[in-house]
């Protein structure tokens, strides 16, 4: 009889009792509270601007050197994490090896144009320091997904889940997925509001002008 996947595969291909599937879930969780929080306080209090003498600049390659370290930690507990679970058969063949490497790959065109499109404070929230972008970047790969980074990461972490043939890792792939969500319903009201702040201010700037 032919070998099938199921819901019940997946579960049973799962070792709970590893805590470095647990310490993984956990920076997966973690990174982007840790970014929305710490952004959230720069924007409403400038804590990491007078941190850097007032240079929100600094302030926010800092946050971006954070965020990107903390992103390297996560895939590294990520990849331990895989390495302590077991292979499902079906998710060894040839297959399932180029449909992993296919999806990495393409996961990591979205990250890094996406990274190239918006540059350093684009990417790592430099719009929460008050380094706003002139104009929306509507071409390759916001004309794609408006949130290239987030599904080419999520997308990079179920490739490489792929490859090395754990069904663990479709499990932590879906948690990023839910969180990136999540982050997602909070990130993108928040940064149109500072945007629609601007625009405002930008209408009352020109009305004064022709006042005078």
């Amino acid at each position: 009889m032919a070998s099938s996947f199921s819901i019940t595969d997946l579960v049973d291909y799962v070792d709970l009792d590893k805590k470095s599937l647990l310490i993984s879930a956990g920076s997966i969780i973690f990174n982007p509270l840790f970014w929305n929080i710490v952004a959230r306080q720069e924007y409403h209090n400038k804590i990491l601007t007078r941190l850097f003498g007032g240079n929100n600049y600094t302030a926010c390659y800092a946050l971006a050197i954070t965020i990107f370290s903390l992103g390297l930690v996560r895939d590294s507990l990520f990849k331990a994490a895989l390495e302590d679970q077991p292979s499902h058969p079906l998710l060894t063949t040839l297959f399932s090896q180029v449909a992993g490497y296919a999806l990495f790959a393409s996961g990591m065109v979205l990250v890094v144009s996406s990274t190239w499109r918006l540059g350093i404070t684009g990417t790592f929230l430099g719009d929460y320091c008050g380094i706003l972008m002139d104009e929306m970047v509507t071409g390759f790969p916001f004309n794609v997904t408006s949130a290239p980074m987030y599904w080419g990461s999520t997308m990079s972490f179920l490739g490489t889940s792929l490859a090395y043939g754990k069904p663990a890792g479709i499990a932590l792939t879906l948690l990023v997925l839910v969180v990136y969500v999540v982050a997602l319903r909070y990130e993108d009201p928040f940064t149109a509001g500072i945007y629609a702040k601007r625009e405002r201010e930008r209408a009352a700037a020109k009305e004064g002008k022709k006042q005078k």
